[in-house]
């Protein structure tokens, strides 16, 4: 492999449970950043040591300012702050990369596998792709996918790394927590650091294996939190009404399916 993209979130990153540990203002949120951080580097410096000559990193929580790069390898590239267009947590991505890895992710919507499980934001309660509940990995490894590039590492929560295997067991991934109730257990942050590294040197030596079901058509659905939500997304050209909090949108393109999240979710 000669060229990497990397997707960094929070949410799941060693130890975090609190929204103001998410938010740059928060003075609690120093240390998550610093994790997150390390984590990232953890990733670069196993693709960099193992011949990478390109490492592309999206810092893709929030602001996207989250990340401090001066100890990575000099290879890496980092992208912070918004693009504004339907890409999101996956800008910058295109078909020259070998491999997608994702770090800090976390369970979606409508799951119970971590405190701070949501879809991209905390405004809907479930958006599901083909009646499959979608979880930011599923979303961005479509995309993925739609541009022919594997994902080959993700970490974040216990349960969103056992939805990644069901979906394709060859997927590393690196469990560093695990939600219960509004609490999470982690294990030790160097530790999850050590793992993270390690997995992301035997994914690029392996190299993509299996392959995540990439569907023809996509029925995508939203279920929001507010009814206003809904009837606002309803407007959207060709989306329908499903139920009072609910809509939905068909199309045969991920970039369609991309525009209609970035405008309605």
């Amino acid at each position: 492999m000669k060229k990497i993209f990397i997707s960094a979130d929070i949410e799941g990153v060693c130890g975090i449970v609190d929204w103001r540990e998410t938010e740059l203002a928060d003075a609690q949120s120093a240390y998550f950043r610093a994790q997150m951080t390390r984590e990232v580097q953890a990733a670069c410096e196993a693709a960099s040591e193992a011949g990478v000559q390109e490492i592309f990193v999206k810092d893709a929580h929030d602001s996207g300012r989250n990340l401090d790069p001066s100890s990575w390898p000099e290879n890496v590239r980092l992208m912070r702050a918004w693009t504004r267009d339907p890409y999101l947590m996956m800008a910058g991505l295109d078909a020259s990369f070998d491999a997608a890895m994702f770090i800090g992710y976390h369970s979606g919507a409508g799951s119970d596998g971590n405190p701070l499980a949501h879809t991209m934001n905390t405004g809907n309660a479930r958006v599901l792709v083909n009646g499959l509940e979608a979880s930011e990995f599923l979303i961005n490894a479509y995309t993925a996918a739609s541009f022919g590039v594997p994902v080959v590492l993700v970490s974040g929560d216990k349960q969103l790394c056992e939805s990644v295997t069901a979906l394709n067991p060859g997927i590393k991934t690196v469990a560093v927590s695990e939600g219960l109730g509004g609490a999470s257990t982690s294990i030790h942050p160097s530790l999850a650091v050590h793992r993270i590294k390690r997995a992301a040197a035997e994914a690029i030596q392996d190299g993509p294996s299996g392959e995540l079901p990439f569907p023809s058509r996509f029925d995508l659905e939203i279920q929001f939190k507010q009814h206003d939500s809904a009837y606002r997304g309803s407007f959207y050209p060709g989306a329908v009404r499903k139920g009072p909090l609910g809509v939905g949108y068909s199309c045969s393109e991920w970039l369609d399916a991309l525009r209609f999240f970035y405008f309605v979710l």
